[in-house]
């Protein structure tokens, strides 16, 4: 299953030459994985005052072409694993069906106070899917 979000560059993304600074990328697969969070129906605020949170645990990444301001980038999201507590995810940004970024994700677990803690039912069914 690949989620998709779909975002607009603006000026604000942008160095002085108008390509998308590189810490942005990192901001836009962040918002798509937030959405497709929300969109397997998990409340990160209810979760959150619960004691759970997501922390990005490791990233490895790829700057394959630059995108530019008014580009407008399509962000895919897709499951390559996920245990009791870790998440292992790729996220691909394309233009035009063009990729420009990738990453590999593993995004674990944790209790406010550090803690590791299992992930959400709804999380870790995806992992039998796998």
């Amino acid at each position: 299953m690949t989620h998709t979000f779909t975002l607009q560059v603006y000026y604000e993304d942008t160095d002085m030459g108008g390509i998308v600074y590189h810490a942005n990328y990192l901001r836009f697969i962040e918002r798509a994985r937030s959405q497709w969070v929300k969109s397997l129906g998990i409340d990160q605020i209810a979760l959150r005052e619960a004691g759970v949170v997501f922390v990005v645990r490791h990233m490895d990444c790829d700057y394959l072409s630059a995108a530019r301001f008014e580009d407008e980038l399509t962000v895919e999201t897709r499951v390559l694993d996920v245990t009791g507590a870790r998440l292992r995810l790729e996220q691909v940004v394309l233009r035009d069906r063009q990729v420009v970024f990738t990453a590999r994700v593993t995004v674990v677990s944790m209790e406010v106070s550090g803690r590791p803690t299992r992930l959400p039912a709804e999380i870790r069914a995806l992992g039998r899917g796998l």
